[in-house]
């Protein structure tokens, strides 16, 4: 069994957007616990930050996330992750402004500290 505390760490992640184009995007994903051990997360994708915090269950992991766009506007989401492994996570997400017929995807491989990654 996946503890909370075994998903935290880097992540390189691969993903598709919520469109009909399913453009792919590279990036970065940190996760840590706050003081009631829940998780923060940060996304780092181009030069675009994002920020979250989730929860865990039944190795699933739901994240709350929001951001700053280009127009200054903030934009949300969620994401849910199926921690396959606690070094292999997949999920999917949607953001409130996103085309309503897609779902965004991503898959997040923990990185060692030698930058390697665990799959």
């Amino acid at each position: 069994m996946i503890r909370i505390e075994d998903l935290v760490g880097q992540y390189s992640i691969l993903g598709s957007n919520q469109n009909a184009d399913k453009n792919t995007y590279k990036g970065e994903l940190i996760l840590s616990l706050d003081e009631n051990n829940r998780i923060d997360a940060f996304w780092k994708i181009g030069n675009q930050e994002q920020f979250g915090n989730g929860f865990f269950k039944d190795n699933l992991l739901i994240i709350n996330f929001w951001y700053e766009g280009e127009d200054s506007n903030i934009y949300k989401g969620v994401v849910a992750y199926k921690c396959l492994t606690s070094n292999l996570l997949e999920g999917f997400w949607s953001e409130k402004y996103g085309d309503p017929n897609y779902l965004g995807e991503e898959r997040c491989f923990k990185i060692l500290s030698d930058n390697t990654h665990i799959n």
